[in-house]
Order: structure tokens, then C-alpha cells, then sequence
């Protein structure tokens, strides 16, 4: 049976959120519905919203989507109504990557996360008057009161942990975290350098607080960020306004520069930066996405002393088992992510994009 819901619906690129009444499609056989009760704001919301990738618009966004399964498909077998949900990507369970724990390298990862807006039949999940919405995003479009969710993005969690706390691991913190334990791994007495100090970027300053990595560089061009990513663990910071990159992390490291970089701007010209300012055998995670089609010129080189440039998706995590353990985390007061979340209603989404833009906001949470 299909359920009307209350969700915010970017009409067109570059338009604002605005609520409206959409109606579910009845739940598939691997699918279940979610009464949200809270969902992080992530830029890759935005950037879809400004029209900046090929989604389907009208639609509705959301990924990072936490609350309390309804009801479920005939073939969901990994929760149960009242169960507690972190939502997170959706994958196709059967590509070589996903069987091999690499579920965020999907073979169809960008039609049934990013850009498709239907189920992989083709099928849409949301519609309006009749007309159907984009929709599906990451598996779960939770920009809504209720949502419709792909049984591969359903994460059981402890109920003990309020929602609002974790929301933001289903895309966001786990990028930033995964960056730092999925691809860097620091060896004892390694040098981790953090380029941007938003969202992703003070999640994998914490996660390289819980390493025996010994020096933790924060770089950003905002004085309080840099602050809070001191308090978060960090051992250094440079402001990006000031000494360059490459001069900082060698005074830093008397010479040596950096083990291991996680660059979360986006901007190509700090991404060159980053590469320069490796040690040898260094590696530098490329996270943050500027515009399709950008490109960086590379000293070839350079490279030449064993460095590497790895991109990255999703902190290439399997979230089955990586979400819980962050949640676990955060039950103990070792990922404190208290300190990058603000609170909104639902129907103030607009005021949470525009501090969120603004920089006053690290993780905007809208709450239902």
C-alpha cells in the first residue's frame, strides 16, 4: 500500500528545497520503509540540487538518513520493524567489488546511487500528482519524513545511541574515517596531513587521533576550524592564508614531509600542493570531487620516490560492519561528533543549506 509523506522536493537546478506532499511506491521485495528521524546535509546534496550533476529533477535528495524501520519487504531479512537504521549507499551485492568488501566500487554504483534517480529496473520509487519524482538517491532519498529504502543501504545500529548523533556516519564521517583507516593505515610515528577542515576532514583528524599516527596536521583558512580540529586531536595546524603548504609540512616533519594526506577541498591547485609535500613512499587520498572533468598537472618526477595519489569513494568501506563499529564510537565518547553537528527542524532545510554555505555550520542535521 502506498504512503503519502511530507518531503523536501528540489523542483529544478539551482532552485531551493521546498516541502511538498510526495507518495511512495509500495515497498519492492528487498526494500523497507523508514520513518526518518533525522538526516545530515551533506555538499553533494547541494552540488545535485545546483544542478551540477545529471539527476533527475524534480526529486528528492537525502543520504545520510537515520530512524526506525516501518515495515518490510517480502525478502528483507536483515531488519525488523522498530529496528534502528543508519542509512548509507545502496550497491548491487553481486560485481566483483561488492563481493570482494568493496561495495562502495559497485560495477553500477553511479546509476543506483548518484545520477540514475529510479531502482535498478528502472522503476521509480517517489512520485507527485502522479507524476514520478527523482528519486532512489543512494538508495534512500531521506530528505522525507518517510522514505523508501533499498534493503543494501539499511544498517541495524544500537538503539541505545540517539540517531541525531549518527546520521552523519552514512556518508560524510565514514569518508573522512575510511580515508585514514581503510587507505592510509599509519604506521607508529607517522605524519598525517588534513587539507580542509569541514565535515569530512575533522572526521579524519579524529580517526587519525585513534592511530598511532604522532603528528596530525589540520590545514584550512578558517581560524575556529582550525581550533576545533586542535580540540579534535589534531597536533598541528597551518592556515592556508599564510605559509605555503609545502614549507609548513617541512618545517613540521624537519624535512621529511607527510606520510599520508587526506585532501577534502576539491581544489585541484591544493591537491598538486599535497602531492608536492608527500614523503617518499608517501600517499595522498583524493576525497573532496571538484567539477567533472577537472584535471591536475603532477611533477612526473616527483613521483618517482614511491609516492601515491589514490582516489577514494565512500571511505571504501563495507557498511555492514564499518557502521556499527563508528557507532560504537560514538556511544563512548571516542568520535565525538557532537562537536561538528547543528540541529534544525525539518522544515527550516533552507536555513541549514544556507549556513552550511555560509561555513557556520560544520554537519547541518535536520530533525523530523
Amino acid at each position: 500500500m502506498s504512503i503519502t509523506t511530507r518531503a523536501a522536493v528540489v523542483e529544478s537546478g539551482g532552485a531551493p528545497f521546498t516541502l511538498s506532499d510526495v507518495v511512495l511506491d509500495d515497498p519492492a521485495p528487498h526494500e523497507a520503509v523508514v520513518r526518518l528521524v533525522a538526516a545530515g546535509l551533506c555538499h553533494t546534496d547541494l552540488g545535485v540540487a545546483s544542478g551540477g550533476l545529471p539527476f533527475p529533477l524534480p526529486g528528492v535528495l537525502g543520504h545520510e538518513g537515520a530512524g526506525v524501520v516501518e515495515s518490510v519487504g517480502s525478502a528483507v531479512t536483515g531488519v525488523a520493524p522498530g529496528d534502528h537504521v543508519v542509512l548509507s549507499f545502496t550497491s548491487c551485492g553481486d560485481c566483483r567489488n561488492c563481493h570482494g568488501g568493496h561495495p562502495a566500487y559497485c560495477a553500477t554504483w553511479l546509476p543506483l546511487n548518484l545520477i540514475g534517480g529510479r531502482r535498478a529496473d528502472g522503476t521509480s520509487t517517489i512520485s507527485r500528482d502522479g507524476e514520478p519524482l527523482g528519486g532512489h538517491f543512494f538508495g534512500q532519498s531521506s530528505f522525507a519524513e518517510r522514505a523508501l529504502v533499498d534493503e543494501r543501504s539499511l544498517v541495524k545500529v544500537d538503539p541505545g545511541v540517539p540517531l541525531a548523533s549518527i546520521a552523519p556516519l552514512g556518508c560524510g564521517v565514514q569518508t573522512g574515517v575510511g580515508a585514514v583507516w581503510n587507505v592510509l593505515k599509519p604506521a607508529t610515528g607517522s605524519t598525517i596531513v588534513v587539507l580542509g577542515a569541514g565535515a569530512v576532514g575533522l572526521s579524519a583528524v579524529m580517526a587519525a587521533a585513534l592511530t598511532p599516527a604522532t603528528t596530525i596536521i589540520a590545514v584550512d583558512r578558517v581560524a575556529e576550524r582550525l581550533q576545533l580540529a586542535k580540540e579534535l586531536g589534531a597536533t598541528h595546524t597551518v592556515d592556508a592564508s599564510g605559509t605555503p603548504l609545502g614549507e609548513a609540512v617541512a618545517e613540521i616533519t624537519g624535512g621529511q614531509g607527510a606520510d599520508g594526506i587526506v585532501e577534502t577541498t576539491g581544489n585541484t591547485a591544493v591537491l598538486r600542493q599535497g602531492v608536492d609535500a608527500l614523503a617518499a613512499r608517501g600517499t595522498l587520498v583524493v576525497v573532496g570531487a571538484p567539477p567533472f572533468g577537472s584535471e591536475v598537472a603532477l611533477d612526473v618526477n616527483g613521483l618517482l620516490g614511491g609516492k601515491r595519489v589514490v582516489g577514494l569513494t565512500l571511505g571504501d568501506s563495507e557498511t555492514q560492519s564499518f557502521i556499527p563499529a563508528l557507532v560504537e564510537l560514538v556511544k563512548e565518547g571516542r568520535l565525538p561528533l557532537d562537536r561538528l553537528i547543528g540541529t534544525y527542524p525539518f522544515a527550516d532545510i533552507g536555513q541549514a543549506v544556507r549556513d552550511m554555505t555560509a561555513g557556520r555550520t560544520i554537519k547541518p542535521v535536520l530533525l523530523f
